[in-house]
């Protein structure tokens, strides 16, 4: 959680007051002020606001026509959600490296490339930029479509364009974790009217029932229940207007922090497609071996990380889809179904060894916005005399 204070409770307190926080029907409409807020802020035609990141990729998928039959390649380096959002479809998750940027390795994912391949998910991880329009020149030329993962970068952008609106449909988080938080949350978003009409009747489980009923043109078919309330809704929509406030504060200190380290010898920063855009939530360091990364981020004592260390966005620690247990039920495991028969479903603790490798030689430092400018000078002073003890 970076900031979330008064407005926020006078937000939720306006809605407790109104005595109904159910989303439909509402006076209020603070949820569907809120997607059409974020839809404008993002630069899309359609947003959905829905129960988490998890949810946002499972109806982006569904919004794209995705089930048995079709693989989707996601990177090795992300949360598990990432993966479980295909095989919840029915589909088979296709492993890809990342590279230096600890974003997904395109040279990677052009070898895997074929035509079961139905979509490619990038994960901006820690608000680091994918190199977008390498990624849309290899969807223009191969067919498959582009789910931009956004969850840790609500708000930044490539190029000048905000994450979400650059592939088919994007999707962002708002958990605790998250930029933007309500605790829990996530969001679609898509300029796609078909992609957005799917996602929205999987997305609530009552979409007969429901006033917009009538302007979908998609039939109407059985789908599940991620809807917000109107409590969720009120806390975002403030959240939206500290949105751009708080990421340029978040790069503000990371460059304060590259600028005063940048005279040490040696110094290698995770490489970035677009540092502009990047949201400045995490500086990263690339050493030349694991024993100088582990050393690096014991000496800085500024709560210097791992990636590698951090177990659940790491492949080789997703049990359940090493051990193809993609559903509770027997018939209902995307990796038993008929349809999925000579997928690439081989999956192997040691088939990604350059994310293995990348990830154990790069430490992470996780930017706060409550840091003082003295801290900020603590951290550089920390990380130099660190460097200079390697």
């Amino acid at each position: 959680m970076y900031i979330i204070g008064q407005e926020e409770i006078d937000a939720v307190a306006k809605v407790i007051q109104s005595k109904t926080l159910f989303r439909v029907n509402n006076g209020l409409r603070e949820a569907q002020q809120f997607e059409l807020e974020l839809a404008e802020k993002v630069g899309v035609k359609y947003a959905i606001c829905l129960s988490g990141g998890t949810a946002a990729i499972t109806c982006a998928l569904i919004g794209l026509g995705i089930g048995p039959g079709d693989e989707v390649i996601v990177p090795a380096y992300t949360f598990m959600a990432t993966a479980l959002a295909v095989t919840s479809v029915g589909a088979i998750p296709v492993l890809a490296e990342v590279d230096e940027t600890m974003t997904i390795d395109l040279d990677d994912v052009e070898a895997k490339l074929r035509p079961t391949v139905k979509a490619v998910i990038p994960v901006n991880m820690v608000g680091f930029p994918v190199n977008m329009q390498r990624l849309q020149d290899l969807s223009a030329k191969h067919g498959f479509k582009i789910v931009e993962d956004s969850c840790q970068a609500d708000g930044g952008s490539y190029k000048g364009k905000r994450n979400g609106s650059l592939g088919d449909v994007g999707c962002y988080s708002f958990n605790d974790f998250k930029i933007m938080t309500a605790g829990e949350g996530g969001a679609v978003l898509t300029n796609d009217r078909q992609v957005y009409e799917r996602a929205l009747i999987h997305h609530d489980g009552g979409a007969a029932f429901r006033p917009y009923t009538g302007e979908i043109k998609e039939p109407i078919f059985m789908g599940t229940q991620y809807r917000i309330s109107e409590v969720t809704g009120a806390i975002l929509r403030v959240q939206l207007k500290r949105l751009d406030g708080m990421l340029n504060d978040l790069r503000k200190t990371k460059k304060t922090i590259m600028d005063g380290l940048a005279d040490v010898p040696g110094i290698r920063f995770t490489p970035s497609h677009d540092p502009e855009g990047d949201c400045g939530t995490t500086l990263g360091f690339f050493f030349e071996s694991e024993k100088k990364a582990r050393r690096f981020a014991e000496l800085s004592q500024v709560n210097g990380w791992l990636p590698y260390d951090s177990g659940k966005h790491v492949y080789i620690n997703w049990d359940p889809l090493l051990t193809h247990r993609g559903a509770c039920h027997p018939a209902m495991n995307p990796f038993n179904m008929e349809a999925n028969k000579g997928l690439r479903m081989d999956y192997t603790k040691d088939m990604c060894p350059q994310t293995l490798d990348l990830l154990a030689r790069t430490v992470y430092i996780s930017i706060r916005l409550d840091w003082t400018p003295d801290y900020v000078d603590k951290v550089i002073a920390n990380c130099k005399n660190a460097f200079k003890a390697l």
